[in-house]
């Protein structure tokens, strides 16, 4: 058996999209069929949703897209305006991104790992293991520990996550885990500067929920830190109203899809006459028939009154090849040039009334 040092060698490498020009290709993509065709669509409905600039842009992160190379996608797609809000599971937010920034890394995995060879093994040697992908376990748990000091430092009350996460973009900031200190960039810090709000809508499912056990278990009997869930449907619920025109960019589905698709639902329910999602795609490889696409394709959400049907489109590929040249062509094609950020972090200082 290897040991830890040897296994945890060759880094995971985030890829840029500002490097590859793929429009000629993507566009040939058009003209062919099956995935391909359906991609070069997404492409240009995205293009589409920046160029509307009315339009605000809701990404959705399910799976674990940070530790697969992603996370650099993401930044720049925050910091030249192409995201307006995030949706996403606490583990790319926390366990991955936050986890980077703190300065720790993802490891590629050999091939003989892939298939849960040696499994017991890495366990021994505290090394947790995605597919294809090592993490330290000993370095999570400091991110746990950080997690924890940063709850620990604030006003013991409800918080969603939405402002938990803000929290640890200023912890970012004030600790100099900037990329002007020779830090990695990250999605964290990108978001806490251009006043994009990310909501995990199952945040205690990852190592910020560690930390918040751990915080209210030394504080049992006493006012502690809790995150308010409903605070979350809320809050983005009240982006949707305060800007009716909306896009949704989701990798995966689960919980982030759904909870970003319910806000149509809930403003309603709030008596907000809200438009569907005027653009959504996703990129899955998940079956409809079981279940496993989170219960339904995009047309199927039309019927809730969740997404109009004029520019939707899935993208039946694996999201760490398909959202690359997605996000690369609507970068390249430069259809964000017109548009500002719609700062929705600071929509949310005030409740918008209807």
């Amino acid at each position: 058996m290897p040991t830890k040092k040897e296994l945890l060698q060759a880094q995971i490498q985030h890829i840029d999209i500002k490097q590859h020009n793929v429009v000629a290709l993507v566009d040939a993509m058009a003209s062919m069929a099956y995935s391909s065709r359906d991609l070069a669509r997404a492409a240009s409905i995205y293009d589409m949703m920046l160029r509307d600039t009315e339009c605000g842009v809701i990404l959705c992160l399910a799976g674990s897209m940070v530790s697969a190379g992603l996370q650099k996608v993401i930044v720049d797609l925050v910091r030249n305006n192409m995201v307006d809000a995030i949706v996403s599971t606490g583990a790319n937010i926390v366990d991955q991104d936050f986890f980077e920034a703190l300065g720790y890394r993802h490891y590629i995995a050999g091939e003989e790992y892939k298939y849960g060879a040696g499994d017991a093994e890495l366990r021994d040697l505290a090394i947790d293991r995605i597919y294809d992908t090592f993490i330290d376990e000993d370095e999570l748990r400091i991110c746990d520990a950080a997690t924890e000091k940063i709850t620990n430092s604030l006003e013991t009350r409800p918080y969603s996550s939405r402002e938990f996460i803000a929290e640890m973009g200023a912890y970012l900031k004030k600790n100099g885990r900037t990329p002007e200190n020779g830090n990695n960039d990250s999605i964290v810090l990108a978001c806490y500067e251009k006043d994009v709000p990310i909501f995990c809508p199952a945040f205690s499912d990852c190592s910020a929920g560690f930390g918040l056990v751990a915080h209210q278990h030394a504080r049992r009997g006493k006012p502690v830190v809790s995150i308010d869930s409903a605070k979350d449907f809320y809050e983005l619920t009240q982006l949707k109203i305060a800007n009716p025109t909306t896009g949704l960019l989701m990798l995966g589905g689960g919980v982030p899809k759904n909870f970003a698709q319910d806000i149509v639902v809930a403003a309603d329910i709030l008596g907000v006459e809200a438009s569907m999602h005027k653009y959504a795609i996703q990129i899955t490889v998940a079956d409809a028939r079981d279940g496993a696409l989170s219960g339904s394709t995009l047309k199927e959400a039309s019927s809730w009154g969740k997404v109009d049907l004029t520019y939707e489109q899935m993208v039946f590929a694996e999201a760490t090849i398909a959202f690359p040249l997605i996000a690369a062509y609507a970068y390249h094609k430069n259809g964000a040039a017109e548009r500002t950020g719609k700062l929705f972090a600071q929509v949310l200082v005030e409740p918008v009334t209807a």
